[in-house]
């Protein structure tokens, strides 16, 4: 198996094997590229962006500066916003519903590094994957920690640390993020 294939299984692999530096070093290409773009060169920036992303659909829009390890395991749907110094570190994929705004200062971070102390210092990681649902909204700063799910229709209050899955229709807040409420009717109007 590939480190390219252990990191995608979700199994302890080596960063800085050569393929993957490589596959880092490509995209911190484009991203230099990307991130010293006028602001008005919108069709320029939408095309490196596009090129970078594994998928996405026709509407997304990416503020500048971003930052992303890989670009080909970020997966967004119809209608994506990312507001300034958004960073998707995506040794995993990082798959994004329709609809979803991402406050500035945003932080989806596939990527750990295991406890043992000793696979450490050699070089290992982790990645596990995000996935958060349609019509999501992560407040300024949040921070999504890896193997995390993020329900449909649900707002991340600014400067949480999402550590474990939450559910559709919630606010929810803190570090550690926590379920504060059901989205109301009236939250609807």
């Amino acid at each position: 198996m590939t480190e390219k294939e252990k990191m995608l299984a979700g199994s302890l692999y080596q960063a800085f094997e050569p393929s993957l530096y490589e596959d880092r070093q490509h995209a911190k290409e484009l991203l230099y590229r990307y991130n010293r773009l006028s602001p008005i060169c919108i069709e320029e920036r939408d095309k490196l962006i596009k090129e970078l992303f594994g998928t996405t659909k026709k509407n997304i829009f990416v503020e500048q500066p971003f930052q992303c390890d890989y670009g080909y395991n970020i997966h967004v749907g119809e209608n994506f916003y990312a507001n300034v110094n958004c960073v998707i570190l995506d040794g995993a994929p990082v798959t994004i519903g329709d609809d979803v705004l991402l406050a500035p200062n945003v932080s989806l971070c596939t990527a750990g590094h295991p406890e043992n102390i000793s696979q450490r210092r050699a070089g290992y990681e982790y990645a596990y994957p995000i996935n958060i649902g349609d019509n999501v909204w992560l407040g300024a700063g949040v921070v999504v920690v890896p193997g995390v799910t993020i329900g449909d229709n649900t707002i991340i209050g600014a400067g949480s640390v999402v550590t474990k899955d939450i559910p559709a229709n919630v606010i929810a807040v803190g570090n550690p993020c926590r379920v504060l409420r059901s989205i109301r009717e009236e939250d609807r109007i």
